[in-house]
């Protein structure tokens, strides 16, 4: 397992959905501004997501620093890109005119977050779309979490590799707005209402 600077190098097992994707997935393509688009997939883990979005017509590229997951990926879906790169380095050879970035389930595992806001920021093209997705934390969570004595749990301290960075609604606007990002969705994902499991936004580049 490597480590670039809080990207890690998971030992995927197979090309399927997880459980994540369930959920966070629809609330995804919800947000999509468009048909046809350049998507780049940063973070695409084992290219599941990256193939839904190309099954829907989009042209994708993936790129994932684990070893693992792209290889699973190129040998599952031919019709898509897939590199093996760092979110953290320069992306320009891949194009400057995307549509459109997603990243799900990648921030919260980054030790230099506003690095990589940064980064894929100058590759979208003006008024391209950037959409993220990352465990959601809010009060009425958090006091649950505490009440029932599940905190130690659900920060998961011995996961190798595990999150390391926790967002609420407003720290995850004040770092896309700082980044350069505008207006500024949200489209939660999972459980009900200030219960979620995900906060899935949309932020443009004007």
């Amino acid at each position: 397992m490597g480590n670039d600077h809080g990207q890690l190098d998971y030992g995927w097992k197979n090309s399927s959905s997880s459980d994540c994707h369930s959920y966070v997935v629809p609330s995804i393509l919800k947000l999509i501004p468009g048909n046809k688009l350049k998507i780049l997939d940063a973070g695409c883990g084992n290219g599941f997501l990256a193939n839904q979005l190309a099954s829907r017509g989009h042209q994708v590229v993936g790129i994932d620093l684990s070893e693992d997951g792209i290889l699973l990926a190129k040998n599952n879906y031919f019709n898509i890109h897939f590199e093996k790169r760092s979110i953290y380095e320069d992306l320009h050879d891949l194009g400057t005119d995307f549509d459109l970035i997603i990243s799900s389930e990648v921030i919260e595992h980054l030790y230099y977050p506003q690095k990589f806001l940064n980064n894929i920021w100058s590759i979208l093209r003006p008024e391209g779309y950037l959409i993220l997705s990352t465990p959601y934390h809010g009060w009425l969570k958090n006091s649950l979490i505490g009440i029932l004595g599940l905190w130690d749990k659900h920060h998961t301290a011995d996961w190798e590799g595990g999150h390391i960075k926790f967002f609420s609604v407003q720290t995850i606007k004040e770092s896309l707005l700082k980044s350069g990002y505008s207006n500024i969705v949200f489209n939660n994902a999972g459980r009900i209402r200030w219960l979620w499991k995900s906060m899935v936004v949309r932020a443009q580049k004007i």
